[in-house]
This record gives C-alpha cells, structure tokens and sequence, in this order.
C-alpha cells in the first residue's frame, strides 16, 4: 500500500477485501488494460474474475447470497478497480445502482427474484434515465409506460446507457400518469420498470432494440447504448416497489450512491496519474539529473499528492454518512465535484511531466488523459454537482431576519 489515500478505522474484513481487489487489479487488470482499452474490447476475462472474487454481491445483503458490506468498503473497491482501468469500475456500478434500488425499493418479490443472481453476477444491471434531447433535466423526460390490463406498454428513447449491451436488467425511468390527475409535478409521474432482456445488441426482445455501441473519446471497452421502446410490454409486478409515481424518487437514491462512487473513481484515476507521473520523474533525465529533482517537477508532485489525498477524505466522508443512516446529498455532490476536478488536473499534471511521450499511445497517461473527461459529466454534470450543493447550503444556513 502507499502513503497517500489512507482509510482509518477499517475492520480487518474490509481490510482483506481491499488487499484482494488491489492484487487482482495489479496482477489482472494493470497488465492489459491499455491494449483492451485501444481495440475497446470488452474485459470478459476480468469480469469473470471480478464475479469470483464476489465484487458484484459487496453491498446486497447476506440472506441473497451476497456479502453485505457497507457503502464505503464497495466506494473504495471501486477505488482501486478504477485505478486499474475506469471502464471496469462503471461495468460494475451500474450493476450496483440497481440492485442497491431493489434492496431498498423493490418489493419481496423483485428481491428474491433478482438479487441472488445479482449477487453471483448471473443478473447484471443497468440502469436508464437519459435521452437524447434532455441531458440533466430528468423532469423533461418522454418516454411513457401506459397501463394495458396487466401490462405496462412501454414507448420512448434512452441514452447513455452504460452496460446496454452486456446487462440482462435495465432500470428504466419513464412517465406514467397513471393515477395522477394533469397538472401533477413532473418528478410525482415517473415510474421505475425493471425490463428484463437478453444480453447483446439488435431487437433483444419484442419491442425493445439496443441499436449497438456509441462510440466514445475514452471510457472504452464498456458498452455504452441507446435503448429503443416500441410498444414495449412489461407485466406490472415489474413496476419497482409496485407502485406507480415513485420513480423519480427511487432513481435519485440511486443517483445519490452512484456519486459517491464516481467521486470513487475520480481518486482511483487521479492515483494512478500520479503515481505514473511520480515514477517517470525519478526515472527521467534532463540537464544531468532525473527531472524530479528540479522544483517545478517538486511542485507539480506536491500539487497532485495533496489533491488525491483531500478527494479520497471527502469521498470515504460522503461514504460514511450515507452508511451512518444520514442524508449524505451535500457530502456527496462536494465529493464528486471535487473528486472529478482534481481527477482532470492530477491526470493533466502527469501528461506533462511525462513531455511528449504522453502523448504517445504507447504510455499508460494517454489512456488516462482521455478517461478523465467522462467524470466531469457522468452521474450530473460539475455544475448540476455546484447546484445541489449551492441549494443545499442555502437550506442549512438559512438566513434568520
């Protein structure tokens, strides 16, 4: 282990877990990243030995057959996972987004259907609130499921649908006004459908087509969709919670836990960046000494140390306070804009101590200079992040008069 990005207080469980994840992603993830990221080839290998380790049952409790483990120790797996490669810890928290919304939403039903097989990795999960036309503005959404008997009929088009492909669940966000008389908000008319389909890419099932991959700058090898609804048919159990107007939500507290877990990925990147950018600077020379020892290089060092070191505390903070039981929006948003941020500015301090060859596809801070971009956008924008926070802040410092 390193000095930087310490976690005090860990059991030795948790302790063992993290000790396990990080072996894997040096022995398995570290050594073939690039090359998989360069053909964007999906990592099957080590989604295979992620399934065996149990990485994709850490949060889903223990009578489905998962581990049962707190927000925090699945925030700094995912830690280590993305300081590997980015574009498996996303395979993975997609995954987790659903199952934590059927743990805490689903009814018994969904839970014993789905989450033993989630927990083995079998069941793997998706989850849609994007379309084209509306990017942050979840209200604007207009995909719609409509009640047929004992059927929902599902129409509309998502995107940015990470795991469209390879996912056999996907979550999806749509309207349905079903019992809700005209003039209702916006946010009390969605409804959550759990839609079954088969992995891949083409019609999956009748009336529901994953046209195939986008086509994206970094974040590789992940499969990242659209989602096409034509006359859908879902049956109504199907609906999560059983209850219609309950969607906007269920998603939100699934947002919630998956910002955390971007704030995650942020510091894994970031470590990875420097410690890339810490090694090439002992071992490159200019004017007859390695370039670490001249004090701009010392300094770029200091900069990207003290920012891994302050996003991990605010990430494993935001972590904490959702597994204590408490409202963590505030911490978590701070922790994924701060996380994003220092990620982008920790990654572009080691291309250029690296010089000209971080530009070369043949080191490892290429890849990195062109993942870090998706964390200033994934999971709500950096500045619907400065949103929440502003109006949160305003909340708890009220002005008396």
């Amino acid at each position: 282990m390193t000095r930087l990005a310490q976690t005090a207080g860990l059991t030795e469980v948790q302790q063992e877990i993290l000790s396990t994840v990080r072996d894997f992603v040096d022995k398995e993830i570290i050594p073939v990243a690039t090359r998989l990221e360069h053909r964007d080839e999906y990592p099957t290998d080590i989604v295979e030995g992620l399934k065996e380790l149990g990485v994709f049952g850490l949060m889903i409790p223990e009578e489905y057959g998962g581990l049962g483990e707190s927000l925090l120790t699945y925030a700094l797996c995912v830690e280590e996972i993305a300081r590997g490669w980015m574009s498996v810890s996303g395979i993975i928290n997609t995954h987790f987004i659903v199952a934590y919304m059927l743990k805490q939403h689903g009814t018994q039903e969904q839970k014993d259907t789905f989450l033993p097989r989630m927990a083995l990795g079998e069941v793997r999960g998706a989850f849609s609130m994007s379309e084209p036309a509306l990017g942050s503005d979840v209200s604007a959404i207009s995909s719609k499921g409509v009640r047929d008997g004992e059927e929902y009929v599902l129409n509309g088009q998502k995107m940015w649908l990470t795991n469209g492909g390879t996912s056999s669940l996907v979550a999806v966000l749509c309207r349905s006004d079903e019992g809700h008389p005209e003039g209702t908000a916006p946010h009390k008319s969605m409804t959550t459908f759990l839609v079954e389909k088969e992995p891949g890419f083409g019609e999956v099932r009748p009336g529901l087509t994953i046209p195939g991959k986008i086509d994206k700058m970094g974040y590789k090898g992940v499969d990242t969709t659209e989602l096409i609804m034509d006359g859908l048919r879902i049956p109504a159990n199907r609906v999560l919670g059983g209850v219609t107007g309950r969607g906007f939500y269920q998603m939100m507290d699934g947002v919630e836990v998956g910002r955390v877990n971007v704030a995650a990925r942020g510091c894994g990147v970031a470590q990875r960046a420097f410690e890339l950018g810490v090694s090439y600077a002992q071992q490159r020379q200019t004017f007859g000494k390695p370039i670490a020892q001249h004090q701009a290089i010392q300094f770029k060092l200091a900069e990207m140390a003290t920012k891994v070191e302050a996003a991990h505390a605010m990430m494993v903070n935001a972590a904490r306070k959702k597994d204590s039981g408490e409202r963590n929006d505030l911490e978590a948003g701070m922790a994924k804009y701060l996380a994003s941020e220092y990620c982008k500015e920790v990654v572009e301090d080691a291309f250029r101590i690296h010089g000209g060859y971080g530009f070369s596809k043949e080191y490892e801070i290429e890849r990195l200079y062109r993942e870090a971009p998706m964390l200033l956008i994934g999971e709500g924008t950096a500045e619907i992040q400065k949103m929440i926070i502003g109006r949160r802040l305003l909340e708890e410092y009220r002005f008396q008069g």
